[in-house]
């Protein structure tokens, strides 16, 4: 018989992550959001008037990975985009509509949290203190 492979706790948190992932984007489907979608259009409602540059740093993605996924909330009319043309600063605003979605968004995201946190307090714990300080 094989040896079982020792314990990786790196593994361990791709998996629980995948899983989660999975549910979250059947969540936010239903509203007409992806998870980076999503993301940005929350970075927008926080930030009205952001810049790509900025809406793309924050999302760990490249300017014209920003400028493509926000013209498709643009498209599916999530976000507004007042920018005069190109070249001019940006004026990213989140629509009546995203707004909506981002509501529903946020209130599946609640009901996933909630589930998760079932998992018990020192897990919430646990991770609370990983967002503080990611590591070391």
């Amino acid at each position: 018989m094989p040896e079982r492979p020792p314990f990786s706790p790196v593994i361990a948190l791709l998996t629980v992550a995948a899983v989660w992932d999975a549910r979250l984007s059947a969540e936010l489907k239903h509203v007409g959001l992806t998870t980076r979608k999503y993301a940005l259009l929350a970075h927008i409602r926080a930030t009205p008037g952001i810049s790509f540059s900025e809406l793309a740093r924050r999302s760990q993605i490249t300017v014209q990975t920003a400028h493509t996924a926000v013209r498709s909330l643009v498209d599916d009319g999530f976000a507004s985009d007042a920018t005069a043309h190109a070249g001019a600063a940006s004026d990213l605003r989140v629509t009546a509509k995203g707004e909506a979605a981002l509501d529903a968004a946020d209130a599946g995201l609640a009901r996933l949290d909630a589930t998760f946190a079932g998992g018990g307090p020192e897990l919430t714990r646990a991770l609370e203190g990983l967002h503080e300080e990611p590591f070391g």
